[in-house]
């Protein structure tokens, strides 16, 4: 299909494909590549996949691309399935969304942790493409060389630090290796590279391309508890007076909940969680051993998402919400995209120019679409009073109504992105 197998004057091999990341977007692409016979390489910071739970939500079209890659059914058997949602305030509930009717479980809406999916991700690379993941390694520099394209590597230390761990890059030339063998400061080379290294992307920061900040700054506060079994299969949304509370379910009993705070509430715990959520709701939880997690809202998107051929994906192109579940989602929509472009760019170089503009452009479009999605669930769960809280009431009361519920069903599961 395309050259493989190529060496460059070291005598070292030239990939097709690095993608830097190995998280659960770069991970998927990877993949994804992998089923189309490119010759790929991920290489990871983290020595170790996170265990925090992180993402949960997965959207019907994010399982087609989880069934191109054949973990969808597996992915399907790990989660539970989300029927709808419901909108509740002041004890009453203003209206309900039905996510799907039909019995097609590719268009279900799943509840799944994000580190259980990254796990049957990997799984699955490595099937695919043995020893091609290489973890604790820290990429230091790109830059294109003629037709390809070189990435300086070092080593992550991880380092323990109270509060949890934090990785740091050992000197090049240590001659330390990272898992898979990568010396500190070797050099890779491929025809491609990806970044798929999350919001703070190195590479993006390397390529000197910027983000243009949209609006962001609320914040929240998240803690899984164990489900009381009220909500069966259902996201409930609550719109009080003090801010919105969400809780969706989890595998094996649980429920996550997040609720916005005034401020940011680092040192929080999941009992203080648990209080707020009874001041607003009046909703009891049960305790729970699972640690709580704050987070401040920032929504950017790069000025471009292709420079030569290196290209951006996920957090690293664009970083959305969580509050909707779109960010993982949407980089995974990313990779369905960019998998054959890269493929065609591989297999017809003259058109690598035009399919690599096309994912630019579509993806940008798509990723300003789910901005201003998250936009609109921010402001609609912010703390209102008197007239305002009444009015908004009134507008989801109409929105949750046929016909306008069914256009809202198709934007909170994505189908038009």
């Amino acid at each position: 299909m395309h050259e493989r197998g190529q060496a460059n004057d070291s005598g070292a091999r030239v990939r097709d494909v690095i993608v830097v990341g190995g998280g659960p977007v770069g991970i998927l692409l990877a993949g994804l590549l992998a089923v189309r016979g490119v010759d790929v390489e991920v290489v990871e910071q983290r020595a170790k996949p996170s265990l925090r739970s992180r993402a949960i939500g997965i959207h019907p079209p994010s399982l087609r691309a989880l069934e191109q890659l054949g973990v969808a059914e597996e992915v399907l058997a790990r989660a539970v399935r989300i029927r709808g949602g419901v909108v509740r305030s002041d004890g009453r509930t203003l209206g309900r969304l039905a996510f799907t009717e039909t019995v097609d479980r590719m268009q279900s809406v799943i509840s799944l942790p994000q580190f259980e999916t990254e796990a049957v991700l990997r799984a699955r690379f490595a099937e695919l493409a043995p020893g091609r993941l290489r973890g604790g390694v820290t990429v230091t520099g790109v830059s294109e060389r003629g037709g390809r394209v070189a990435v300086e590597t070092a080593k992550t230390v991880e380092t323990a630090k109270p509060g949890g761990t934090h990785g740091t890059v050992e000197g090049i030339g240590t001659g330390g290796t990272g898992e898979g063998g990568v010396s500190a400061g070797e050099t890779l080379e491929a025809r491609y590279v990806v970044a798929a290294d999350g919001a703070r992307s190195l590479v993006r920061d390397l390529l000197g391309i910027r983000c243009t900040a949209r609006t962001g700054g609320e914040t929240y506060l998240m803690s899984d508890y164990p489900d009381t079994g009220e909500h069966l299969g259902e996201a409930v949304l609550f719109f009080e007076r003090g801010g919105v509370v969400e809780s969706f379910p989890l595998p094996g009993g649980r429920r996550r909940w997040v609720a916005m705070t005034p401020t940011l509430q680092a040192d929080a715990t999941s009992d203080d969680l648990a209080a707020l959520i009874r001041a607003r709701t009046g909703t009891q939880l049960p305790p729970t051993t699972a640690e709580a997690s704050a987070f401040s809202v920032q929504q950017r998107l790069a000025t471009r998402l292709v420079a030569g051929r290196v290209v951006l994906i996920g957090d690293a192109a664009h970083q959305i919400s969580p509050i909707g579940g779109q960010g993982m989602n949407l980089g995974w929509l990313d990779a369905l995209q960019l998998a054959p472009a890269l493929e065609r760019a591989l297999r017809d170089p003259e058109a690598a120019s035009g399919v690599l503009g096309d994912y630019d452009r579509r993806r940008r479009r798509s990723a300003r679409m789910a901005a201003r999605q998250a936009d609109f669930n921010m402001a609609m769960g912010g703390p209102v009073q008197g007239l305002r809280l009444r009015a908004r009431n009134g507008l989801v009361r109409a929105l949750a109504a046929p016909p306008a519920s069914a256009v809202l069903a198709r934007a909170f599961t994505m189908r038009w992105l």
